[in-house]
This record gives structure tokens, sequence and C-alpha cells, in this order.
């Protein structure tokens, strides 16, 4: 246990430090001078060089990554090329709200797939179980950006039941907050959620055809019961592999699911500074990103041998 432990943070370390450099190199080799975009196309040379150096750009490119690296370990994020503001607090305060809209669609994804997948793998002959495997093929076929728009359509528009846009922090008026999180995190969870439940049906449907789950069955266990006592803990495993993977999906949807609802996002911070050119910020926002899926990954890594006994013994 211990030593898995160990591989996978050193797996997780180097990753970190292969994909900053990638960041990094990415934006470097971007087309167009942050100092001139900044200042405009109007401003002088000695300005604009000015500017440059008190960004630091004028350092060698080494250089320059070393102290961006050196900075983000330290908490310090830099000060935008745009708005002259530090960028941390920008980040720390988006982060929350797409914090909050993930966490949000990944309990809804949870709640339809697991008991949806569940009753798919076991009534798989059933007309029931038909009937939800054709809904969850229309749930994979609809993208995050078009369940929000119809959403908003339907709950909004016509109905009238619930804000069409717009946040508001929870700690300022809780019952809006939850009014206007819900819409966003039904159009990440459901799409989210009919991928996943064809992971759980397959799961579950891998677990039925075992011998031990037979044995139970011949014990006089019914088969809800029997698969809920010795079969779920065992179709987890490979969920878990998904469910990590959905959480980056997740993080990467929410994107453009903030800007459809109009949420002040880490994704709405992000497309903000692409359009204004503002490529430190840029810079941070996608490591910000990069880092949480890395370690989502890793915690992945770690729950499986929490699930599974046998990794246990097999990294003694």
């Amino acid at each position: 246990m211990i030593i898995r432990l160990i591989e996978r943070t050193a797996v997780l370390l180097v990753s970190l430090v292969v994909s900053s450099v990638l960041v990094f190199a990415f934006m470097a080799v971007l087309p167009g001078d942050p100092a001139r975009v900044a200042l405009g196309v109007n401003a002088s040379e000695e300005a604009v060089a000015q500017l440059r150096e008190q960004f630091g750009l004028d350092r060698p490119l080494p250089t320059q990554y070393l102290d961006w690296l050196g900075g983000l370990l330290r908490g310090d994020f830099g000060i935008s090329y745009v708005s002259k503001a530090a960028i941390g607090p920008q980040i720390i305060d988006r982060f929350q709200v797409t914090l909050w809209l993930v966490v949000a669609a990944m309990i809804i994804a949870l709640v339809i797939a697991v008991p949806a997948g569940t009753i798919m793998a076991a009534r798989h002959r059933h007309m029931s179980g038909l009937l939800l495997s054709a809904l969850s093929q229309v749930g994979v076929a609809v993208p995050a950006f078009l369940a929000g728009i119809l959403l908003i359509t339907l709950f909004a528009v016509k109905l009238g039941w619930l804000p069409a846009n717009g946040w508001t922090p929870p700690a300022e008026d809780p019952g809006m907050f939850l009014q206007q999180l819900i819409l966003p995190a039904l159009a990440l969870g459901l799409v989210q959620g009919a991928v996943l439940t064809r992971y759980v049906r397959s799961a579950v449907l891998e677990v039925l055809r075992e011998d031990y789950l037979r044995t139970a069955r011949a014990k006089g266990l019914r088969p809800f019961p029997a698969l809920w006592r010795h079969g779920l803990r065992n179709a987890a495993v490979p969920v878990v592999t998904v469910l990590g993977l959905q959480l980056a999906t997740l993080l990467i949807g929410a994107v453009v699911v903030e800007r459809v609802f109009v949420i002040p996002g880490l994704g709405s911070l992000l497309l903000d500074a692409v359009s204004n050119r503002d490529l430190l910020l840029v810079q941070d926002v996608v490591m910000v990103l990069v880092v949480a899926v890395l370690v989502v990954n890793f915690l992945v890594d770690l729950l499986y041998v929490a699930l599974d006994p046998r990794l246990r013994v097999s990294s003694r």
C-alpha cells in the first residue's frame, strides 16, 4: 500500500512538472506581444519596452518559466497584463463558483446513473431496461450547452419556475443560490449521468455473470439483494475510472455552461482572458484546471485500493 502511494505520488509530481512546461511553452509560442496588447496599437516602442521589462517579458524563457513556477508554488499567480490586478484572488473566487457547479452536477449524475444503470443491467431483456437504454443513448448525444438552452426555454421562459441566468453567493442568499444553481447543474449532470449510466450498466452486467453472484442466488437471495450485497462493490471499480474522467469533463464542460447561464466561474474567467489576450491569466487558469484534473486522477487511483482488496495485497 505504501509503495503504491509513493509510486502514484511520484507520477503525480512528474505529471505536474511536465504539464507546467507544456502550458508555459504553448503560451510562449502564441503570436502577439502582451505588452503591446495591454498598451494598445498606438503605444510607443519605449512604452512597450518599459512594460515588457515590468512584466519580466524581456528575460530569457527559462528564467520566465522558473519565476512563474516558483510563484505558483508560493501561491503568487502574478499580475494581470490587462487589468493590473492580482490573479490569485480572481482564480480563488471563480474556482469556488465552478466547484459548486461541478459538485452539484456530479451528484446529479450519480443519482441518475447508479440506479438507472443497475436497472438497465438487471432488466436488460425487459422493456423497462430497453427503454432506459434508449433514453441514455439520447442523453449521450445531447451536448451540455444544448441541454442548458432547452432547460432555460422550458423552466425559465415557458414555465417561469427558475431564473434563466445569474449567480448569487450561497452566503448572501441561500434560496436564490439554489434556484440559480439548479438549471446549470442539471445541464451538466443530465448529460454526464447519461454517459455514466452506460458504464454502470456494463459493469453490473459483467458482475451478474460472475460465479459468486450465481452462488448467492442459489442460496436464496433475490436478484437485487444479491447484487447489492455482493456485486456493486466489484462493479464500482471500473465505474470509478470513468467517474474520474467525467470530473475532468465536467470541469471543461463548465466553461461552456457558465457562459450559457452567465455564471462568473473559472470558465468565464478563462474565456474573458482569451478574448482580452491576457496571456498570463490564461496560463494560470489553464494550469489550475490541469492540476485539478491530475489530482482527481490521483485520488481515483487511491480509491481503487480502497475498493479492491486485491490491489492492497499486490502492492505490498
